[in-house]
């Protein structure tokens, strides 16, 4: 098995209440979208209050070419990855020379060196650290990044490794996208960056213990969620069936997935789960038919960062750290979706 021994996060110096959110993209779409008075209620029920930006809000007012994001982009994940890394190792009393192997996820930007050769360099990694950086899983990222990590530490018991998560999602800001799905992401996203530590068996540490993994894709819906890669940049691709597909899939899923470990649904005590909307988090609660505080850290998340793609799964996890009480004897499962349409998901001793 291997463990999950802590969870640092870092978020951007710009914090967006979602009242002036709203405001801005009533002044932005309000010319071009004849039912944008219908759509801007979107920005009140998202249970969203803040969220934090690389770039002050009148940076969002003009057109920007993608070199220009993107070199934000660098700079930013650079300073973010470092800073939850730095924190985690603070946390954790680790090295950084003891570092193994560092995994590297994003999607909201573009690096060659990818952001980990940046970081070995600023952290001081040692200089035969195995590295990996993961693009393209969007909001499954965080979850795909742990799991990665796990299946390596089966076959290295005596490493660790640091998965460190990066997503600039208002950088990829389209100023003449007027778009449904752009405004939804206006409602949404935010940014933050998140760095996690692992270790396997034969390490002494306490930490989550990782039981296994699973994923799952399901066939025919690349059209649900996603990027479009056009001249001016990445485009948002949102699809209302979302929670159509949760409700569909996600008990079977699940169950399938503990039966294989002796468990049912009532052995889980927390929902670790990537928060995408409020009406995703109240599909899965219907679907698995729990209510209360089982997804309660996931809300508390999206109340106070909004949808940071990758990220926001690891800012679950570290908040379960920090707030929860660890027996070592309850179960939890960590997940998110993501593009593809895809699942990962990990079961967890607590």
């Amino acid at each position: 098995m291997s463990r999950l021994l802590s969870v640092a996060t870092a978020v951007p110096p710009y914090k967006l209440d979602q009242g002036e959110a709203q405001t801005f993209a009533g002044h932005m779409f309000g010319r071009h979208l004849a039912d944008v008075d219908r759509l801007l209620p979107l920005f009140e029920g998202a249970g969203i209050e803040s969220r934090y930006f690389s770039v002050p809000l009148e940076w969002f007012s003009e057109a920007h070419e993608l070199d220009e994001k993107n070199r934000l982009y660098i700079e930013s994940a650079t300073e973010l990855g470092a800073q939850a890394s730095r924190q985690v190792l603070k946390q954790t009393g680790t090295d950084p020379s003891q570092i193994d192997y560092i995994i590297y996820v994003n999607t909201t930007g573009l690096a060659t060196p990818s952001i980990d050769a940046r970081l070995i360099n600023v952290l001081g990694l040692r200089t035969d650290i195995r590295r990996t950086p993961i693009w393209g899983l969007g909001c499954a990222g965080g979850a795909a990044g742990l799991a990665h990590a796990h299946h390596y530490l089966l076959g290295h018991p005596d490493h660790k490794v640091l998965v460190v998560a990066v997503e600039l999602c208002g950088l990829t800001f389209i100023h003449d996208d007027y778009s449904k799905s752009n405004l939804v992401a206006c409602a949404l996203f935010g940014e933050g960056g998140a760095a996690a530590l692992l270790c396997g068996d034969e390490v002494e540490s306490g930490g989550m213990e990782i039981l296994a993994t699973q994923s799952k894709f399901y066939p025919d819906s690349l059209s649900v969620m996603g990027w479009n890669i056009v001249s001016r940049g990445m485009q948002v691709v949102f699809d209302k069936r979302i929670p159509d597909i949760v409700a569909e899939h996600a008990a079977v899923d699940l169950d399938q997935f503990l039966s294989e470990h002796q468990l049912k649904r009532g052995d889980i005590s927390q929902f670790l789960y990537h928060p995408g909307g409020t009406k995703v988090i109240g599909a899965y609660e219907t679907a698995y038919g729990v209510n209360g505080n089982r997804f309660g850290h996931s809300k508390g998340v999206l109340k106070d960062f909004g949808n940071m793609s990758s990220v926001t799964v690891l800012f679950v996890v570290s908040r379960y750290l920090e707030r929860g009480e660890p027996t070592g004897s309850k179960y939890g499962v960590i997940s998110a979706l993501g593009p593809g349409l895809c699942s990962e998901s990990l079961l967890v001793r607590l």
